[in-house]
């Protein structure tokens, strides 16, 4: 079953909450993506039937283990991209925005691509 970009975003966000505070609640969810309360709630609803995340009784929302296997392999792209167009000159910001764009939308065979070139890159020095 193909993933929306937008519930990727979620499970991405998600996954960098848990990172960063070692729980995840909605409105730290919103507050990273930019959106209301009412949207993250609706997501949250999905997302739960779909079986990527659940909420505990005290409203903190853990991830899946499939949940955690998108939200993962998107944050790594997220970073590789990221990191990738910053050694090229491109802007911290700008890096950022693009690699978030780019990462929903390349396919494993390119990203397997651009990850091996890097490697190879870094193994040359």
């Amino acid at each position: 079953m193909k993933i929306q970009k937008s519930s990727e975003d979620y499970l991405e966000a998600m996954l960098m909450m848990q990172e960063k505070h070692g729980f995840i609640r909605s409105i730290d969810v919103a507050e990273r993506l930019g959106v209301t309360k009412p949207s993250v709630s609706y997501a949250v609803k999905r997302l739960r039937e779909a079986g990527y995340i659940s909420m505990g009784r005290d409203g903190l929302i853990t991830l899946s283990d499939s949940g955690m296997e998108i939200a993962q392999r998107i944050y790594d792209r997220h970073k590789f991209l990221s990191r990738a167009l910053m050694s090229i000159g491109v802007s911290e910001s700008t890096a950022l925005e693009d690699a978030c764009k780019i990462e929903h939308d390349i396919s494993q065979e390119t990203f397997d691509a651009l990850k091996s070139i890097a490697e190879r890159e870094k193994n040359k020095k």
